[in-house]
């Protein structure tokens, strides 16, 4: 029941952006309210069980300093979950990588699920999983293919 739902259901998100400083940004995920605090920062809000992708790089004169991709499923309230910066409450993290030709990885991996008309955020937190394991050991993850994707939405319609 979504319209019960009040905004300390949700989890936020806190984006900056400062070109070339400070970049945080949402790459997929349903916002359900956003919040601009001031020309560089602004709050989004995910209802709970929604599935986005977080990403954070900063820089300085020298080069990157951070550069990371966490895929996050927001929680339910009360639900235990894992804290990440800039995240409130937190949430079950589904995939984390860091290092800048990792982060590019993911999200070529995540446009290849968008250009065969899936959206990355319907995707089995599964497969977020297996991405996050196969890169951490430094393989190549598999692709998401339709019929993982239709095995993986006919699962939840036969689980209680």
């Amino acid at each position: 029941m979504p319209s019960a739902l009040s905004h300390d259901d949700m989890t936020d998100v806190e984006l900056t952006w400062i070109e070339k400083k400070i970049e945080y940004w949402i790459r997929f995920g349903h916002e359900a309210h956003e919040q601009v605090l001031d020309r560089r920062r602004r709050v989004v809000s995910f209802r709970p069980n929604t599935v986005f992708a977080f990403v954070r790089w900063a820089g300085n004169d020298f080069g990157t300093i951070i550069s990371r991709i966490d895929i996050v499923r927001a929680v339910e309230p009360g639900e235990p979950h894992q804290t990440l910066p800039f995240v409130r409450p937190g949430g079950e993290i589904l995939l984390k990588i860091e290092g800048w030709p990792k982060v590019e990885d993911v999200l070529r991996h995540v446009d290849a699920i968008e250009a065969i008309g899936i959206d990355a955020d319907a995707v089995s937190p599964d497969h977020w999983r297996h991405v996050h394991n196969q890169m951490a050991v430094g393989h190549q993850p598999r692709a998401y293919t339709p019929e993982q994707h239709r095995a993986f939405l006919l699962r939840g319609k036969v689980q209680p």
